[in-house]
């Protein structure tokens, strides 16, 4: 290979990989209402009031009949192996509170995601249904980067494709982003979870419940689509993907930047530190936004103890730009790679904010009659640059393989599930709409599929069967099907099919399609049917990539590396 061959090569596995893997960024932080969210400086702090509900508790008789509150609490890119219940935790680091729920409830073993990664994972969460039902497939992107980005890396200039086409690898492919698609999408706050869709909090609205979100949203802002539209009385939080979690000069922070990552440059030169209630004026948390978010959930409890309520706290961390509280990076100084222990004090901070939540709920005598649900969107991400940390598993973040989408997930609800149960079939992200729905008594709406099952006769061995024998996943030309026990991976680019037994292989290291020709077909009519009954994507997939999957971005690649394409 020659020299200059093998250094654009390189960049395509590191650079573009990023930017492939980081792509959701530029929805997630670039323009998603660029004038409010970025260019506008956010008001200082200001206190925030939950509306109260009744100031005593209903009586006994009343009392008896209130249906169960329900606390749903999803982390952000937070990996199968940094919860220590699932896991190791981040370098050995502990996750004490989020093992609880799982130790004094079910762990289930085989939890997916929706998707691997984070928008249309929340739609399929909030939703009940997979989000290609209404065409939720892509996580909504912009096309305008700053002047400094490498541009060329997205929109492959004409020596980048010479070079590419003598490269004659098979796993090398030019990376594709497609223009005219580009000039016709509308804005990203426009492409959301339409509000034609009923969401959890509607659901449970429906039967009296006061619903409260905090922090991440991620799911659009045109009209219909946020959450004070989606059956949420009060909202305090971010529509935008992320935020930061201080300022980056603050004393209490200790930052951590990947330099080899072109967008996680871009996310501490631009992105905001800021909140909003109910859509009113951008204003500064008080504190760390994980503290804050927790500090906040804790306050919304207290305000609705007398009535039902739903409170799903959605984290952003641990998601980039890393930034931890310098108390818990101080706590951890066994812990020597400054990444890692950035990482591992920002899981630490939501083990801290969850147990929080759950003091509260004991302290308010609502602990027995409150289903808790504890997940992550996604698997952790290839472009923290850690290795670890969806081990066992293969794969990251927008990738279809377990560390892409299998998740730490949890459930408690005392006295309606038995502690330590461990749940082995495959439940997903769904599933949840449907558990909550026939906790709180509410019928599954009869207008349209829901994909989703009550999970709770099933972990109390009251229903038989499993929940799903198979699961699908779509990403344009990225398609994966899991069906009792079989795993098939899909690809155009490269155009190839790959077959795994989890039961044998988790890991998925070796692919068996050449010696299942039978299984592979029967499979991928699996898939050609599951295609049929789902929309096409409301919005275009702009940008086709390669991304490693044994390697974390930051990591020298080699030629003979597996990656698979993602589409977005």
């Amino acid at each position: 290979m020659k020299p200059g061959t093998r250094k654009w090569a390189t960049r395509l596995l590191g650079g573009v990989a990023a930017v492939a893997a980081g792509l959701y960024l530029s929805a997630d932080y670039i323009k998603l209402n660029l004038n409010r969210w970025i260019s506008e400086p956010a008001g200082p702090n200001r206190p925030v009031t939950w509306a109260p509900g009744p100031a005593a508790p209903p009586a006994a008789p009343v009392a008896a009949q209130r249906p169960p509150n329900i606390v749903l609490i999803v982390a952000d890119d937070l990996g199968f192996n940094d919860v220590s219940i699932t896991g190791s935790g981040v370098a050995g680091t502990p996750t004490p509170n989020i093992d609880a729920i799982g130790r004094d409830g079910v762990v289930f073993q085989q939890g997916y995601a929706g998707n691997a990664t984070c928008a249309p994972s929340r739609a399929a969460l909030l939703s009940g249904r997979y989000a290609t039902r209404f065409g939720y497939e892509f996580t909504p992107t912009d096309v305008q980067v700053p002047d400094w980005f490498p541009t060329s890396i997205i929109r492959p200039d004409a020596l980048f494709a010479r070079n590419i086409a003598s490269f004659k690898s098979d796993w090398v492919q030019q990376t594709v982003f497609d223009e005219a698609a580009a000039r016709n999408l509308p804005p990203p706050g426009d492409k959301g979870m339409p509000a034609s869709e009923i969401s959890i909090a509607e659901q449970l609205k429906s039967r009296g419940y006061h619903t409260l979100h905090l922090g991440k949203w991620h799911l659009g802002e045109a009209s219909g689509m946020r959450p004070e539209q989606q059956g949420f009385d009060e909202s305090l939080g971010f529509i935008i993907g992320g935020q930061k979690y201080l300022p980056e000069d603050d004393p209490n922070s200790v930052n951590s930047k990947q330099d080899f990552d072109p967008i996680d440059r871009f996310l501490w030169a631009n992105l905001p530190y800021s909140v909003q209630y109910n859509g009113g004026p951008r204003f500064a948390p008080d504190r760390y936004m994980t503290d804050y978010l927790s500090a906040q959930a804790v306050a919304a409890i207290r305000a609705n103890r007398n009535r039902p309520f739903f409170l799903y706290l959605a984290y952003n961390a641990p998601h980039t730009p890393l930034q931890a509280l310098k108390s818990d990076y101080d706590a951890l100084s066994g812990i020597r790679d400054h990444r890692t222990r950035v990482y591992a004090a920002m899981v630490r901070a939501v083990d801290r904010g969850v147990g929080q939540v759950m003091a509260e709920l004991k302290a308010q005598g609502l602990d027995d009659n409150t289903l808790v649900v504890f997940t992550s969107d996604n698997g952790g991400a290839h472009y923290v640059g850690l290795p670890q940390i969806n081990r066992p598993y293969r794969g990251w973040k927008a990738t279809f393989y377990e560390g892409g989408i299998h998740l730490p997930f949890l459930m408690r609800w005392p006295g309606r599930i038995a502690p330590g149960t461990r749940f082995a079939s495959p439940v997903s992200h769904f599933d949840i709409f449907a558990t909550a729905s026939a906790a709180a008594g509410a019928t599954l709406p009869a207008d349209r599929v829901i994909d989703g099952v009550d999970l709770l006769p099933h972990v109390r061995g009251e229903a038989s069967g499993v929940p799903h024998r198979t699961l699908f996943w779509r990403s344009g030309g990225y398609r994966t099907v899991l069906h009792d026990g079989w795993k098939l991976h899909s690809l155009t680019h490269p155009a190839e099919d790959r077959l795994y037994h989890l039961a044998s292989d988790p890991g998925e290291q070796r692919d068996l399609a050449g010696q299942n020709p039978g299984r592979v077909a029967e499979l991928k009519a699996l898939l050609a049917a599951h295609d049929r009954s789902q929309r096409p994507p409301a919005w275009p997939s702009l940008i086709r990539s390669p991304i490693p999957l044994d390697r974390p971005l930051g990591v020298q690649p080699r030629a003979t590396d597996a990656y698979i394409y993602w589409w977005n």
